[in-house]
């Protein structure tokens, strides 16, 4: 049985072998601990050969007791990846190969010099190496949900105990009662950060007052918008600050049971939250008697198909039940008649790992993070049109303008910033007009947008808002469950309008059907995803009426991004190579050799090879 005693002795043991990872190396430490990003984007660029490569020269060299080489979860700046970090020092290499390994293994472990070469630039300043906590990218966010992430292998129980994992479990089930639990919850203001923004605490209050002896605790782990992997990198990198997390909320609310509710297609999570789950039973940490309490609490994993509507929660749950993924008419509520229809708290995997750091530190030192109507951070997946892809965490608060080009800094390729999308398919498109607005629940909801569940697709000047308004729609029409009228058929019909707009088909009395059928859909859907799926028609309606009028009245696209609106020409920079029309699939590309080349607009069909093809990208779309 685990106690309090052997929970900090595993955490004592522990930190002695992180000690270099943590800046204290003691006499038994390590020269040198290396941590490898294997989640999954670094893991698909081969990652995992990095790792074994560096694995072998340290044993070849019997440097096993010298030199520690660990695997770990996502970093965060995945436009860095394959990327390892070397400790004491805390530098960054990135884009690392195989075949890079050995000149670093040389050069840095045996004679001490980093290999500049390979540090990431924003690792070096005046061409001196300075730690990752200190470069452009993390030294403006604020770790919480991601305070493991990157830091610590996430196959280790261990690990995560020297970090204060379980102390928080501890706490609860030793000093606190479970109204003291909701309380201090409630107390932090904590919102749901799947999208819906609600009062965590209440969420929890209202399921424990409501009777029962059968309750169940549920993360949604279904993360299904496009660009959006926040909850996949929590869960692979630190899945014991769901588990844990997920246990108090069963002790608060009265429930013995809980599950995992996750897509199949994110078999690394899927994996490392079976790994997770076993050790914290073998520890004893979860099934029966947990720190001989008398307290009981399981937890199983259910694998989604990948329909983004079972994100919401009533889809979820028939989902779980057998039945399909279809949302049911509220009310009943979840706190009354949720899972088999007890008593059900369904949370996010972010909202669950702001949880134990809550009852350590208290809900007053998570209120001094954020503003006063969001407390707390929030994830961000950001992609798009900009230079630092990846997965960062800022203080609720933060305005749009120091994500996208103090931390992700700025749209590449000298291209000016057009718009940024939050929220996913049920966001909206916020221009430079609104850059400066402070990111909170309520901030963007009053621009015409939503937090969402944390998706953020950055869009430069080349980019065709009519079209990002036909792709969120395509995705909302394949992922309807089709259930209630408006939103089967209403989404379908906007999708259509839409089409007929980037296909040059459209007349002026389109875009007011457009706006009519989407206020319909808005208000008389059943459930969250046909409510908000207008959204990016209204934000772009709204903020980019002009592309709309050159699509339907000049039949031009702007962006030159609607290949039926626009035309493949050659430029002067032609270098008279033949490659476009060698490779032509119509013939319609005639020239001499180094002589510029013509396209016949009339046998053309807009393919795009010849653009693909140009080495010197003379084909251009006008």
């Amino acid at each position: 049985m685990m106690t309090l005693e052997k929970l900090k002795q595993v955490q004592a043991d522990t930190l002695v072998k992180m000690s270099t990872r943590l800046g204290k190396r003691t006499k038994s430490g390590y020269k040198y601990e290396v941590m490898i990003c294997l989640g999954t984007g670094c893991a698909s660029n081969k990652g995992d050969k990095v790792m074994d490569r560096l694995v072998e020269l340290v044993k070849e060299h019997d440097l096993e007791s010298e030199i520690s080489v660990k695997r770990t979860g996502c970093f965060g700046f995945c436009a860095a990846g394959p990327f390892l970090v070397v400790y004491p020092e805390g530098i960054l290499y990135s884009h690392i190969k195989p075949e890079h390994v050995e000149r670093i293994f040389k050069e840095h472990f045996i004679g001490g010099n980093p290999v500049k070469e390979h540090i990431n630039p924003q690792s070096l300043i005046d061409n001196v190496p300075i730690p990752l906590e200190e470069t452009s990218f993390y030294k403006y966010q604020k770790k919480i949900v991601l305070r493991n992430a990157g830091f610590i292998n996430p196959e280790s129980l261990d690990e995560y105990i020297a970090m204060d994992g379980y102390q928080a479990l501890h706490k609860v089930l030793f000093e606190m009662t479970p109204d003291e639990v909701i309380a201090e919850v409630e107390k932090s203001g904590l919102r749901g950060r799947g999208g819906g923004g609600f009062s965590t605490g209440l969420k929890w209050k209202y399921t424990r007052q409501n009777p029962g002896e059968t309750k169940y605790v549920i993360c949604n782990a279904d993360e299904g918008d496009p660009g959006a992997f926040m909850d996949r990198s929590v869960l692979e990198s630190d899945p014991h600050s769901v588990i844990e997390a997920m246990i108090i909320n069963g002790y608060a609310i009265g429930a013995h049971e809980g599950y995992i509710y996750i897509r199949a297609e994110y078999p690394g999570a899927v994996q490392r939250l079976y790994e997770a789950i076993d050790k914290a039973k073998s520890y004893g940490l979860l099934g029966k008697n947990i720190f001989g309490t008398g307290f009981d609490f399981d937890l199983e994993l259910r694998l989604g198909a990948g329909a983004f509507v079972c994100g919401e929660a009533t889809a979820l749950l028939n989902s779980m039940e057998g039945k399909r993924g279809m949302p049911r008419v509220k009310p009943p509520r979840m706190a009354e008649a949720g899972l088999w229809l007890k008593p059900t708290v369904i949370n996010n995997v972010e909202t669950y790992a702001n949880i134990a750091p809550i009852i350590l530190k208290g809900a007053d030192w998570f209120r001094t993070i954020g503003t006063e109507g969001s407390p707390g951070t929030k994830v961000f997946a950001l992609g798009g049109n900009i230079e630092n892809v990846g997965l960062i965490e800022v203080p609720m608060g933060t305005t749009l303008r120091e994500i996208i080009f103090e931390i992700g800094g700025g749209v590449p390729n000298n291209h000016k910033f057009k718009a940024i999308q939050t929220g996913g398919p049920s966001g909206g498109c916020i221009t430079d007009e609104h850059l400066d607005t402070p990111i909170d629940f309520d901030s963007l909801t009053a621009i015409g947008s939503m937090m969402g569940s944390g998706g953020m697709i950055v869009m430069d000047d080349h980019t065709c808002m009519v079209d990002v308004s036909r792709f969120y729609m395509d995705f909302i029409v394949d992922e309807s469950c089709g259930k209630c009228t408006p939103c089967r058929e209403g989404t379908k019909r906007m999708l259509e309008i839409l089409e007929k707009i980037t296909e040059g088909r459209a007349v002026e009395e389109d875009l007011v059907t457009l706006r009519d059928i989407a206020e319909t859909v808005a208000h008389a859907s059943l459930c969250g995803l046909g409510e908000s799926a207008p959204n990016p028609v209204f934000s772009t309606l709204e903020n980019f009426a002009d592309e709309y009028l050159a699509h339907v009245v000049d039949k031009k696209c702007p962006a030159g991004v609607c290949t039926a609106l626009s035309t493949y020409f050659i430029t002067d920079q032609c270098i008279g190579c033949t490659k476009c029309a060698r490779n032509c699939p119509v013939d319609c590309i005639a020239g001499n050799v180094k002589e510029l080349h013509v396209i016949d607009q009339d046998a053309c069909i807009k393919c795009g090879t010849c653009m693909e093809v140009c080495p010197v990208g003379a084909v251009v779309l006008r």
